[in-house]
């Protein structure tokens, strides 16, 4: 979880806080930014990476838009998916477009698919690259 926090306080300009859930016994990270996407003034993205190799980077901004990268079993949907925007929902779970497994090439797929979504303004291609990283 350092590594990721060390990243996207590295990486990201508009990062403007990085902090763990508990000093003590961290289990999730959350990277609060100056800006979100559309005409949302904040974001924040809440990621929790578990020693399974499971994780979460969960999104929500100003305007209570949700979307959500997931890698863990579940009934209903594959294993790595993707909840859409605007409000993340288990139904909307889809096969996600990242299949890298590694906690820093995860992270960098996932800022860069939030970058360039933040840069059009266009949240509906936050899950159509061709595996980033």
């Amino acid at each position: 979880m350092r590594l990721i926090r060390d990243l996207f306080s590295q990486d990201e300009p508009l990062v403007e806080a990085v902090q763990f859930d508990s000093v003590l016994n961290p289990h999730e990270v959350q990277i609060q930014f100056t800006d979100g996407t559309g005409d949302a003034e904040w974001c924040r993205l809440d990621v929790t990476w578990y020693t399974s190799g499971a994780y979460r980077f969960h999104y929500v901004d100003k305007h209570g838009v949700n979307w959500r990268f997931d890698n863990h079993p579940t009934p209903h949907s594959p294993e790595k998916h993707f909840h859409q925007p605007p409000n993340a929902l288990a139904d909307t779970a889809e096969q996600s477009c990242l299949q890298v497994e590694e906690p820093r090439l995860v992270t960098r797929a996932v800022l860069k698919l939030w970058r360039r979504a933040y840069e059009t303004g266009d949240l509906s291609h936050l899950n159509t690259a061709s595996n980033p990283s």
